[in-house]
């Protein structure tokens, strides 16, 4: 299911902006953009297999990993990319669901939250 760029980045606006206040409050030194699709390197790096994709990607130090001299840093980056979200959604309303879903999952690793427990949580 395709949706306009300007759709999108509302959808995102909108799944950041629901967040529980404690955890918006605390998402500072990140950025969070949007791209159409994972780069090559984007997938080696992160050990995707070929045929698989990337609903999105944290890149930077989580909050559990930094230390007292942590600063002067450039911000930690979080990329939601559109194609592979569309590609996977029939619906408007599937599509809104992923994107919730994907920001939701990038902003836990930002807090230090591991693939592996966010299934022990059952996020998904």
């Amino acid at each position: 299911m395709r949706v306009s760029p300007d759709r999108f980045e509302r959808l995102v606006a909108e799944a950041i902006d629901s967040l529980p206040a404690p955890f918006a409050a605390r998402l500072q030194n990140v950025e969070i953009v949007i791209e159409a699709w994972p780069s090559r390197r984007q997938l080696r790096e992160t050990g995707t297999p070929a045929g698989d994709t990337l609903l999105g990607l944290y890149e930077g130090v989580p909050l559990t990993e930094r230390g007292g001299g942590y600063g002067m840093v450039l911000p930690d980056k979080i990329t939601i990319f559109q194609g592979p979200i569309e590609q996977l959604s029939s619906t408007d309303q599937e599509v809104q669901a992923q994107v919730r879903h994907t920001v939701v999952h990038e902003i836990a690793h930002f807090f230090g939250i591991s693939d592996e427990q966010l299934r022990r949580m059952g996020a998904y």
